[in-house]
């Protein structure tokens, strides 16, 4: 067997007799190359179809566009209410160290944070702002301290609040640090007492009340060239015990104690100068969870 068709084919050939043309057998018509001009017409074929190459582009340029509208979709919802309170919905999940995407509150320059969401993210905010208000240097000047502590308490708790801090911050301990009986610091020295929560932790919660603790640390000291007290750091936790009243989230009792603590760092110690300069440069936050 001739698998190439034999002489009978190649005649055929030669001739043009049955041999098959682009769209099937064209009887009788001689093979050959044929140009086809602009705008020419009888050629009796139907219109050439795009080819694999076209189709294929075509397909990759729709998907490309399905794709980006997709990614507008999902991700440019534009809710600038910052999530829910729980840090759920169809959004990013809050980590435990991010911020939950709750708005955070809103108070007077120098005043004690307040307007804090219902919800177990506002108890650690409250928490947190209150550790702040009742572990800075105000709390050392009497009639300070009492509108720190009248802003924060829960009605019912402020006489025990005012006077549990009445005795722990006196005149005693203004003298052993080197302040005045107000709470001022000597002239040419700054006084330095800030405390800065570095995370929260709910013990237990419920609609209308919470304990949640604070693992913060703290700065304290006098910086002055011949200060005896010079500022140093410490760590330490701060429990409260929280109740919702009156729209807020407000302090019904506190409980301190040391750690957990940190090895120290290698970092080199600075001056008083510096110091003192960077307490006064350097404003503290109002934190939300």
């Amino acid at each position: 067997m001739n698998i190439g068709g034999g002489d009978e084919y190649d005649e055929r050939a030669r001739t043009g007799e049955g041999v098959p043309g682009p769209y099937g057998p064209e009887p009788g018509r001689r093979t050959g190359t044929r140009t086809r001009l602009p705008g020419s017409e009888g050629t009796g074929r139907p219109p050439a179809r795009p080819g694999r190459s076209m189709v294929t582009v075509v397909a990759v340029i729709v998907l490309l566009i399905a794709a980006i509208a997709f990614a507008n979709q999902s991700g440019g919802g534009g809710d600038d209410g910052g999530g829910d309170k729980g840090g759920g919905g169809d959004g990013p999940k809050a980590q435990p160290t991010a911020p939950s995407g709750d708005k955070p509150v809103k108070s007077a320059s120098g005043a004690v944070p307040s307007g804090f969401a219902h919800s177990k993210n506002g108890a650690q905010s409250a928490a947190a702002n209150y550790a702040v208000a009742l572990g800075g240097d105000g709390m050392f000047n009497r009639d300070r301290r009492h509108e720190i502590v009248e802003a924060l308490a829960d009605p019912g708790s402020v006489d025990k609040l005012q006077s549990g801090f009445d005795s722990d911050y006196n005149e005693k301990l203004n003298k052993s640090i080197g302040l005045d009986a107000d709470g001022k610091a000597p002239s040419g020295s700054t006084f330095v007492n800030r405390t800065i929560p570095s995370g929260a932790d709910v013990k237990d919660y419920s609609s209308r009340t919470a304990t949640v603790a604070v693992w913060c640390t703290g700065l304290f000291g006098l910086a002055a060239e011949d200060s005896t007290k010079p500022v140093t750091s410490n760590w330490f936790t701060v429990t409260f015990k929280l109740r919702w009243s009156e729209g807020d989230w407000k302090v019904v009792d506190s409980k301190q104690k040391n750690g957990p603590t940190p090895v120290n760092g290698d970092s080199p110690v600075s001056g008083a100068d510096e110091i003192g300069d960077a307490t006064e440069r350097f404003g503290g936050f109002t934190y939300a969870r």
